[in-house]
């Protein structure tokens, strides 16, 4: 198995539509390759615990409202070529996402990572739903199968709030600027959200690779 590492945020659209062009890929392939692990990074890590109303939030990012228009219109626009229809209109609040992402290392522990990444994307994206909210968050978790009063009972006390805030820190020394960011075998970096065709390429090299390695 390959080790994949993916830094992402479940508030990115583009590492929405990255893992979704990735998962495209695997569901073909008899065995996935891949062991995935995925790794925070806040793309707002000062934002208030309770986040800030999600028009407000795009202005002052972009630059007014009309800028954040023709951004989302071109996010909008490449998630429907990857098969993905964002209700963005759905979503009134840019949430905090350090507590998403105590969920995230959580369901890594117990083998679900990937499902609640996704279960994160879904509400956000599609459902418009509060991710911040510790409701929506337990809904998630246990829509996976996660148990109820112990995540309900992580998410209310401190645990491992810091060691997130480290990781994403510690990324950003190593020079991370933006997610989504995929690590393959520790050594190949690859920004932002690549295409099914990269991705197929890139299985059909690790492939070669190890027909190489059992021919010698």
């Amino acid at each position: 198995m390959i080790k994949l590492d993916i830094l992402s945020d479940p508030i990115c659209p583009w590492c929405y539509i990255g893992k979704n062009n990735l998962d495209k890929v695997l569901a073909k392939e008899p065995i996935n390759p891949f062991t995935i692990e995925w790794h925070p990074f806040q793309l707002n890590p000062d934002m208030p615990a309770a986040g800030i109303d999600r028009q407000d939030y795009l202005e002052k990012k972009f630059g007014g409202k009309q800028n954040a228009y023709r951004v989302y219109s071109r996010i909008s626009s490449t998630a429907v070529k990857a098969g993905l229809n964002l209700e963005l209109q759905l979503i009134k609040k840019t949430p905090n996402t350090i507590n998403a992402h105590r969920l995230i290392h959580w369901a890594g522990l117990e083998g679900v990572q990937n499902s609640v990444v996704s279960a994160l994307f879904e509400s956000y994206f599609v459902k418009g739903e509060d991710i911040g909210n510790f409701s929506t968050l337990i809904e998630i978790a246990v829509s996976v199968g996660l148990d109820e009063h112990l995540i309900s009972k992580l998410l209310k006390g401190e645990a491992i709030v810091d060691e997130i805030k480290q990781r994403d820190a510690n990324s950003r020394e190593r020079g991370v600027t933006g997610v989504p960011t995929f690590i393959v075998a520790n050594t190949h970096v690859l920004p932002g959200a690549q295409s099914e065709d990269l991705w197929s390429s890139i299985l059909l090299d690790l492939k070669r690779l190890e027909q190489e390695k059992n021919a010698e």
